[in-house]
């Protein structure tokens, strides 16, 4: 089935034939993905318009059964899905079984938990006037769907990034139209597998995928869809932002990142090591929440780049089937060409390689092997955009106004980080921070803490019940009391 797209419920022949998708570990074909045409998106998106109705009006416990059943399927085909996603994205085993199929099964699984639709509102007592006689008013906030979601997911991880939207949007009792990255959707259709087996009503989960720009914007584009959820670079979600913008589609954007670390001279440097390290080792650093930028302070720059490099050196790069691989390739040979050209303009721009620089000496894979980039300005391009891959660039400061002030001084606020022994002290570095969140001597996350990026990193937060609430609409109701 995956040379099929999932629309209205049935597994339909693309109109644009089938294209490969590629293992960027030995660069073999893992399987065909089908090519919608701008039509059969079309189609996908009237789907879902006409299974709205009826889905909105399910009773929430029905529609979190089916999210439960979903969760187990996937659960139950953790092997094979695994193999999969580590086949299409280049993950290691590890991180494919844990952080990308079993983060989906969990995702389902959260928002297979019912939870309040509304809540009531403390009663106002009104003057008589032009409004009516003096009285008592009372009110409820109820949370509806907003309609027909269309969900463009990232390549970095199709299983949970998918989860992480299809899950809270059908919880509501949205419809959906998921446009999975054309390098990895094969994931995607098994999820589609899942939800059907699960039971999920025709029409109201839809996949449809392609390499054409005009599938993607025709999935944003359509007069049926209600809201736009996209995980991705900010430039793409810049475009759609302006097409929604025309017709005041609602959106969710998950958008580019170039996390801070600050590290102070009392910090405990191997907490910090290893946190930071895993921009080489978590997607090969292919994340936006990546701890990319380092900022140390003075006290504390010589040692943390020397171990940081001696941690990157460490790091076996190759084949992410073997267990002792930490490294896997990036996406593509063209993403390994961009990855590379930035680490040559940091070259150029003056900062010193202290780790990696060089492509790994490997047969086969699209590889980049843990770089290190030190005496950094922040004012470098290496210091500023997205690079997308396991390269870390350090900047020295002197005092904490200096070091937030360099951190802040971003395109970019999705997530930043702070070392420090003085929790005090950390706690008030992270108030300062400019970014959705910020981790305090941790790269670690709470799933039920809102997710989203200040600046250039995004519109809108998700994770948890904020997933509830950034797929719905909130209604006022009124009366006499």
């Amino acid at each position: 089935m995956s040379r099929r797209l999932f629309i209205d419920g049935a597994w339909v022949e693309p109109a644009g034939g089938a294209y490969e998708v590629i293992d960027p570990a030995n660069e073999e074909i893992v399987g065909w993905a089908p090519e919608a045409s701008p039509e059969q998106v079309r189609s996908a998106c009237a789907a879902a318009r006409e299974a709205f109705g009826p889905w909105s009006r399910t009773a929430p416990e029905e529609r979190a059964a089916i999210l439960s059943r979903a969760a187990d399927v996937i659960a139950g085909h953790l092997e094979p899905y695994t193999e999969l996603a580590r086949a299409e994205t280049g993950a290691t085993t590890v991180t494919a079984r844990r952080m990308q199929v079993g983060v989906a099964a969990a995702r389902f699984r959260r928002y297979a938990r019912v939870e309040p639709a509304e809540w009531p509102i403390v009663p106002q007592i009104n003057e008589a006037g032009p409004m009516g006689r003096a009285g008592v008013m009372g009110a409820l906030a109820v949370r509806q769907p907003v309609g027909v979601v269309t969900c463009v997911t990232s390549y970095n991880n199709p299983w949970a990034n998918t989860a992480g939207k299809v899950a809270p949007a059908l919880a509501m009792g949205n419809t959906v139209v998921v446009k999975p990255a054309p390098q990895d959707p094969l994931s995607v259709y098994r999820m589609a597998e899942a939800l059907e087996t699960a039971g999920v009503p025709r029409g109201v989960v839809n996949v449809v995928s392609g390499r054409s720009a005009g599938v993607g914007e025709a999935a944003v584009e359509s007069a049926d869809v209600d809201m736009v959820s996209f995980t991705g670079s900010t430039a793409v979600g810049q475009r759609i932002a302006e097409v929604c913008g025309r017709s005041m589609k609602r959106q969710l954007m998950e958008l580019g990142g170039k996390g801070a670390a600050v590290v102070f001279d009392d910090a405990d440097l191997a907490s910090a090591v290893a946190g930071i390290g895993t921009t080489f080792s978590f997607y090969s650093g292919q994340i936006c929440t990546a701890p990319t930028r380092v900022l140390a302070q003075r006290g504390v720059y010589d040692r943390l780049v020397e171990r940081l490099a001696a941690y990157a050196g460490r790091l076996k790069v190759g084949d992410p089937r073997e267990r002792d691989t930490v490294v896997g390739p990036l996406i593509s040979a063209a993403h390994r060409d961009r990855v590379e050209s930035y680490v040559e303009l940091g070259r150029k721009e003056g900062a010193v390689v202290v780790a990696g620089g060089e492509r790994p000496a490997l047969d086969t894979g699209f590889h980049v092997a843990p770089t290190l980039l030190a005496d950094c300005t922040n004012d470098m391009r290496v210091a500023r955009e997205e690079i997308f891959g396991p390269v870390v660039v350090v900047v020295p400061f002197e005092d904490e106004d200096e070091g937030v002030a360099l951190a802040n001084d971003s395109d970019y606020g999705l997530v930043d980080y702070v070392w420090s022994g003085d929790v005090a002290r950390a706690f008030r570095v992270a108030r300062r921070l400019r970014a959705g969140g910020v981790g305090v001597n941790t790269v670690g996350r709470n799933m039920e803490a809102p997710f989203g990026g200040f600046k250039r990193s995004g519109v809108g937060r998700d994770v948890g019940s904020y997933a509830l609430h950034a797929y719905s609409e909130v209604q006022a109701i009124v009366w006499p009391g």
